[in-house]
């Protein structure tokens, strides 16, 4: 049986029962947006990424990102299923958040628009196996560095021990955050305009 909430936006959020309605025009996004989440946090095979290295890697992108209900969210549930690790994923976190986006571009065209800014590596993690440390500079690279994501990036990850299965699973988790980040802080916005 499923220890995941019904509906993890609305949780967060707190939803109101009028933007609860408004919510409910769109059910299929709604539900489809809670089975995604179901699937990255209760997998039916989680060999290439373990379910307790996705809520850690949670917490640190989401907080990178904003610190918002969602990253409350995923702290507390790092804290939750892998107490020791998470603090020193969200000390990570909260050392290396920064503003961007940074980076370079690799087109000659678009150099003038190269900025400079944090870049963490993974031997810059303290206390996190190297793995996982590999996934969070990762998380950083997407999160403030896009620009500069590519084949090296990703040697990166391999050398560290993730596969290309491992990646990918990555990569739908961040992308999945973004998506559910955004949701959440436009309902709050919704939710402080209606009050």
């Amino acid at each position: 049986m499923s220890s995941l909430p019904v509906d993890v936006i609305d949780q967060i959020a707190s939803v109101p029962a009028d933007l609860d309605a408004v919510r409910r025009r769109r059910p299929d996004t709604r539900e489809y947006a809670q089975k995604y989440f179901e699937s990255i946090f209760e997998p039916i095979d989680d060999s290439q990424l373990v379910v307790s290295d996705r809520w850690l890697l949670a917490a640190f992108v989401t907080r990178l990102t904003a610190d918002d209900a969602t990253a409350a969210y995923y702290a507390g549930e790092a804290r939750r299923v892998a107490p020791e690790q998470a603090e020193a994923v969200l000390a990570a976190a909260e050392r290396w958040v920064t503003s961007g986006p940074f980076g370079h571009y690799a087109e000659p065209g678009l150099a003038g628009e190269n900025t400079d800014g944090l870049r963490l590596q993974a031997e810059d993690v303290d206390g996190i196996e190297p793995r996982l440390a590999a996934g969070l500079a990762h998380a950083h690279l997407v999160t403030y560095r896009l620009r500069e994501t590519d084949g090296s990036s990703h040697d990166l990850l391999l050398n560290a021990g993730w596969s290309i299965d491992g990646i990918v699973t990555l990569s739908q988790v961040f992308a999945f955050l973004a998506f559910q980040q955004r949701v959440i802080a436009a309902l709050t916005v919704l939710k402080a305009v209606a009050a």
